[in-house]
């Protein structure tokens, strides 16, 4: 996708388009060799499932060329730190550590949700073990830690703000692990509200985007006021990222999501396409609640039976609500930026990424 900024009438310059292959080519570029270093540092054979989980081996371990990801986070945080003033490279540690927890939770989550692909291949419980799933999980939580403490021990932060980035990431995590909690939990659950659903969202997926969105600008030395802005994009970007996946989770094509046909359905997930269907209140409604509070084959629908629960929810508007949260979670994402004094390029690709987030297919 491309953002361009507009051209004034009688002839003023445009400027450059924003490519986001590019700005997440970058984040690569330079966060997989420290990404790579800290993995490194993990004892066998857990250094060996994170690599097969990166993507960057095969079960055998052979070196290829996988699917690591979008890469959306750690470009947010080399972005924040150039927010702030800086150079991207300053807030590589902080990319490198955002997307070491990240990956923490999707081991863990696929574990959970008995998820058995993910990137088009097999999971990494399903290769190794639910066990070594968990730990490499866990080991990944903390080396996230270990990066932003030596970011400040070592350069290029300062320890204060190193510490100030690494209550950003903690507090970020267990706000995290909190809304994966509430979605466990939503899944016995015969119904839950928007309310709650956006709330368990705002933990799951937006609470690590917001922390993305400001820790480059932390590690730069940026003001609370300056960090809380970014946060604020950061956290509305998530919610509208998470709309786009809850819609995906469902429509998606298992080709090109890499994630399992009708998932969120066969769990009984309560996500918000779901939830806002539930809320309707019409027949298609009522329908779709009394085949979620049905105990009998929990589990085990079959395809035709999913593919009638994904056309309730459909007809009962859940589709199109969700489809319009995403865009006003975008809009007011937006907004934010308009307290943080940056550059014009800064801004087109903070612009150009949040696009990129509601506009695609997987």
């Amino acid at each position: 996708m491309e953002s361009r900024t507009g051209t004034a009438a009688g002839g003023t310059a445009q400027a450059e388009p924003v490519s986001v292959p590019e700005l997440l080519a970058r984040s690569r570029t330079l966060c997989t060799p420290p990404l790579r270093d800290a993995v490194a540092r993990l004892a066998a054979p857990m250094d060996t499932v994170a690599a097969y989980h990166f993507g960057w081996i095969d079960r055998d371990g052979t070196a290829v060329k996988g699917d690591g990801g979008k890469a959306v986070r750690p470009a947010l945080a080399l972005l924040s730190a150039q927010a702030a003033g800086a150079s991207a490279e300053v807030g590589v540690p902080g990319g490198v550590a955002v997307e070491l927890v990240h990956n923490f939770s999707l081991l863990h989550d696929d574990l959970m949700d008995g998820d058995e692909t993910r990137r088009h291949r097999a999971t990494a419980w399903t290769v190794f073990g639910p066990a070594q799933a968990i730990l490499v999980g866990d080991a990944l939580a903390t080396l996230g830690t270990e990066v932003l403490l030596d970011a400040g021990a070592a350069g290029p932060a300062s320890a204060v703000d190193a510490a100030r980035a690494v209550r950003l990431l903690t507090t970020a995590t267990r706000r995290l692990i909190d809304g994966q909690a509430m979605d466990v939990a939503f899944e016995q659950r015969d119904s839950v509200t928007v309310a709650e659903c956006l709330e368990m969202e705002g933990g799951k997926t937006a609470a690590l985007l917001a922390a993305a969105s400001a820790i480059g600008a932390v590690l730069a030395g940026a003001d609370d006021e300056v960090s809380d802005a970014l946060q604020r994009y950061g956290h509305h970007l998530g919610l509208a990222f998470q709309a786009v996946d809850d819609l995906l989770g469902i429509w998606g094509a298992t080709e090109v999501t890499g994630k399992p046909h009708w998932g969120d359905l066969r769990q009984r997930k309560k996500s918000l396409p779901v939830a806002a269907a539930l809320a309707e209140g019409g027949a298609a409604s009522r329908r779709l609640a009394e085949q979620l509070a049905d105990p009998s084959h929990r589990g085990e629908e079959s395809e035709p039976e999913l593919a009638a629960r994904a056309a309730l929810i459909e007809e009962a508007g859940g589709r199109a609500w969700t489809q319009e949260e995403a865009r006003r979670q975008h809009t007011t994402a937006l907004a934010a930026l308009d307290e943080v004094p940056m550059s014009d390029p800064v801004r087109e690709h903070f612009v150009a990424l949040a696009e990129f987030v509601v506009v695609r297919e997987r």
